[in-house]
């Protein structure tokens, strides 16, 4: 029986007077990659936003591993999320390897310590602090990024960055990624780079992904499913269903020009 990761219930969001989103409903199952489509200001970040709370709901409920958000616990690790712009001090004077530390977890990733209880403490603190090391080192390979491990964060490209916060992701096991426009400021060729990882990592990681994206050509190509969205939910289903000529119409209205990249 496969798994609901997420459930999203007739979700309204109001942003003063204006209605952003308005009664948006699916569910995401395990393993499943999802991509949010629509036109500028059809609600596609806000309804991310909403559902990780990082705006009020108005109206609606969301489950993420079949809990509210609030009452997630230690599951809360298990939750990645990658934002359109990653916004921090240039000047700040900390490296990747250290950035990617930050998103690694005593709780999770040392469960096996706790039954050492015949180990010094310091003997503890080591084989955390190795386990650590190991999970930041395998992170950085596996994203193409273990040359920058000591390179200051100001002083990564965009597609570099891209990379890095995928890192953070993948040095703790997550269940469900949440992106949204992780391709902004990336190139043409490193955007289907990192749609080529991306899709590498969920079947290796057997992530579930719910992403906001722009390009229409990059989601029918590497996407499970797909929800159409113009402030409400215009349609949901497989890419070649969803994505339509009919369906693209109804969400993005006449005069669309589907984005399509010449990706060899």
């Amino acid at each position: 029986m496969t798994t609901t990761i997420l459930k999203v219930d007739g979700l309204t969001v109001y942003q003063g007077k204006y209605l952003a989103i308005r009664d948006v409903s699916f569910e995401l199952l395990q393993g499943t990659d999802t991509a949010i489509v629509g036109p500028n200001g059809a609600g596609k970040s806000t309804l991310v936003k909403a559902i990780l709370e990082l705006l009020p709901r108005s109206a609606g409920k969301v489950e993420i591993f079949g809990r509210p958000l609030a009452k997630l616990g230690n599951l809360r690790h298990f939750l990645g999320y990658m934002p359109q712009n990653f916004i921090f001090d240039r000047s700040f004077p900390i490296s990747v390897s250290e950035l990617i530390g930050l998103g690694w977890s005593n709780e999770i990733k040392s469960q096996s310590l706790k039954s050492k209880t015949e180990d010094s403490l310091f003997a503890k603190v080591w084989r955390r602090n190795r386990e650590k090391t190991t999970a930041i080192t395998e992170a950085l390979r596996r994203t193409g990024v273990y040359h920058l491990r000591n390179q200051p964060i100001g002083t990564l490209s965009g597609g570099q960055l891209k990379r890095v916060l995928l890192a953070y992701c993948l040095v703790m096991p997550r269940k469900l990624l949440v992106l949204d426009e992780a391709f902004a400021g990336v190139d043409m060729q490193g955007a289907a780079d990192f749609y080529v990882l991306l899709n590498q990592l969920k079947q290796e990681e057997g992530w579930t992904i719910l992403q906001v994206s722009h390009d229409i050509d990059m989601v029918s190509r590497h996407c499970d499913r797909v929800l159409c969205l113009n402030q409400t939910v215009v349609c949901t289903g497989q890419p070649e269903i969803a994505l339509s000529p009919e369906n693209l119409l109804a969400t993005y209205g006449p005069g669309f020009s589907r984005y399509h990249h010449n990706h060899n």
